[in-house]
């Protein structure tokens, strides 16, 4: 199952709307790097509104999607992160100090603007 990947002006926009397994936690990430090479975005917006849960490998799947996409020269927020979600991060320790994260989409994407604007 592949997470669609929509290009709005200079950003991307993923909205997960599927349980996250193994499979497409990697081809997700395969998909956003190669679709922010091709694209040259600067910014992506991705909404975890729908994630109940996440184990383990899926944290450090999107821990290592964003510092990839930094790597590629976009900036990163996420957007609707749930109690449970933010909780497994944390126990996990996985930190996402520098990522700038925001209550849903819209204020994501006036956050990314706010980002990229300086």
């Amino acid at each position: 199952m592949r997470i669609p990947i929509l290009k709005l002006h200079d950003y991307l926009l993923i909205s997960i709307q599927v349980e996250l397994d193994d499979q497409t936690a990697i081809q997700f990430q395969q998909d956003l790097l190669e679709k922010i090479h091709e694209t040259g975005v600067k910014g992506v917006v991705i909404d975890l509104t729908s994630v109940d849960m996440i184990d383990s490998y899926i944290a450090k799947i999107l821990s290592d999607v964003v510092r990839m996409s930094s790597l590629l020269g976009a900036k990163v927020v996420l957007t609707g992160i749930r109690p449970a979600v933010a909780i497994t991060l944390i126990d996990l320790g996985i930190t996402l100090k520098d990522v700038p994260t925001a209550l849903d989409l819209e204020k994501g994407l006036e956050k990314l603007q706010q980002e990229l604007e300086g």
